[in-house]
C-alpha cells in the first residue's frame, strides 16, 4: 500500500486528518466528520507495518521500539506536509495524519478577528491562544506569525512538537525549533532563546510549570511570547496558568500575570452551511479592567465586561456564534450546540 496515494486522496477529500488502524479501512475526517474510505480494504498489521517503513527513517524507529510513541513530519512535495502521531493500540500500531497546507492560510482567507492583527504586533507580553484539541489553534498561530513576518522586521524564534507550517523569511527572521531534534524540552528551548535575541518566542505547548514559569520570565525581560493550551475558554485558560504554581505562588503568579497578559483567544471549529468549517473565536484583550479581575481573582466577570467591550475587539464566544449564524455562514443547531448558555445565545439573536 502506497502511502502517497492516501495521502493525495486526504489532501483531493479537503480532509483534515487521515486514521490509519488495523482491521479497518482507512478514515479521512473531513468537516469534523468521520468517513471511511470506499474501496478499500480492511488494513492488517502488514500493511501497517509497511506504511510506517516508507515514512520513518531507522532512527526514528528505533525511538519508536523504545517509547512505543513517536511524532514526525511527512512532506510530499507541492502537495502538504503532514503532522504524524503513531502509537500503540491492543498490541499493533495506529497512526494519524494531520494535515498541514504548504501555504500558511492568512488571517483574511481565515475570516479571523481583524485584532488578531493588532495583536501580533505589540513590542513585549503573553497571548495566550487555546482550544480543544483539533480546533485550529496552530493554524491561527501560522498565520498571525505570518502577518508578522509580511509586516515588521522581527527575529522570531519558535519551538514546536512537531515544526507544522514552514516559514520563509520575509521582513523577519523566523527559526523554528523541533522539541525532540534541536532541543530537548520547551522550559529549556525558552530559557536559552533568550540567548539569541529575540522579538518575539512561540511555543507549542505550554503544558507543564517549568515552560509556563519560563514564559512568563521570557515576558516579563520585554519579549512577546505566544503559546497554546488546550482548555475550551479563555477564563479556564487563565485558571489553569495560576493552576499550575504551588498554592503558596498563585498570588504572586495573578500579580505576574496581570502584568503580563496582552490577549487571551479560544476558538471552536464549526460545519459550515454548504461545506467547509468556521471559526467561532472569544477574544479577551487584557484592559485595566481584565488585569484587575485576573490580580483580585475574579475571572468569573471577565465574560461580561468582554461583552461590553466589542468597540476595542473583544468579543465572547457567545457573540461570535451569533454573528455567524446572522451572516449565515452556520445554522441555529450548530451553534446552540456550541454555547455553554443557549437561552442566553437565542436571546442575541432575537
Amino acid at each position: 500500500m502506497e502511502i502517497e496515494k492516501l495521502l493525495r486522496l486526504t489532501v483531493d477529500n479537503h480532509a483534515s486528518d487521515m486514521h490509519l488502524t488495523v482491521d479497518s479501512p482507512p478514515v479521512l475526517r473531513i468537516d469534523g466528520v468521520l468517513a471511511p474510505m470506499e474501496g478499500y480494504d480492511r488494513l492488517t498489521d502488514k500493511d501497517i507495518d509497511s506504511i510506517f517503513e516508507q515514512i520513518t527513517n531507522l532512527e526514528q524507529r528505533q525511538f519508536f521500539s523504545n517509547e512505543l510513541e513517536l511524532d514526525l513530519n511527512y512532506s510530499i512535495p507541492d502537495l502538504a506536509r503532514f503532522r504524524i502521531n503513531a502509537m500503540k493500540q491492543r498490541g499493533t500500531m495506529s497512526l494519524a495524519f494531520r494535515m498541514v497546507p504548504i501555504k500558511v492560510p492568512t488571517i483574511n482567507e481565515m475570516e479571523l478577528p481583524q485584532v488578531l492583527k493588532k495583536l501580533i504586533m505589540k513590542p513585549n507580553g503573553l497571548i495566550l491562544i487555546t482550544g480543544a484539541t483539533g480546533s485550529g489553534k496552530s493554524t491561527t498561530l501560522a498565520a498571525m506569525i505570518d502577518y508578522l513576518n509580511t509586516s515588521e522586521r522581527r527575529n522570531i524564534i519558535t519551538v514546536e512538537n512537531p515544526i507544522e507550517f514552514m516559514f520563509k523569511n520575509d521582513k523577519s527572521i523566523i527559526r523554528q525549533r523541533d522539541l525532540g531534534y534541536d532541543t530537548k524540552s520547551f522550559s529549556s528551548a525558552l530559557i536559552y532563546a533568550l540567548r539569541h535575541d529575540p522579538d518575539v518566542i512561540v511555543v507549542g505547548e505550554m503544558r507543564d510549570l517549568p515552560t509556563v514559569s519560563a514564559a512568563v520570565t521570557a515576558a516579563e525581560t520585554g519579549h512577546l511570547v505566544l503559546g497554546t493550551l488546550c482548555p475550551i475558554n479563555t477564563v479556564q485558560a487563565i485558571d489553569r496558568i495560576i493552576d499550575m504554581f504551588p498554592s503558596e505562588q498563585q498570588r504572586q503568579v495573578r500579580l505576574q500575570l496581570s502584568q503580563i497578559i496582552e490577549a487571551v483567544t479560544c476558538q471552536q471549529l464549526i460545519p459550515k452551511i454548504g461545506g467547509g468549517r468556521a471559526a467561532a473565536v472569544e477574544v479577551v484583550i487584557a484592559n485595566s479592567v481584565i488585569r484587575q479581575f485576573i490580580y483580585e481573582a475574579k475571572v468569573n466577570d471577565i465574560i461580561p465586561n468582554v461583552e461590553m467591550s466589542k468597540l476595542e475587539g473583544m468579543q465572547s464566544m457567545d457573540q461570535a456564534l451569533a454573528d455567524l449564524v446572522r451572516k449565515k455562514c452556520i445554522n441555529m443547531d450548530e451553534a446552540l450546540d456550541r454555547t455553554d448558555n443557549p437561552a442566553k445565545l437565542k436571546k442575541m439573536l432575537e
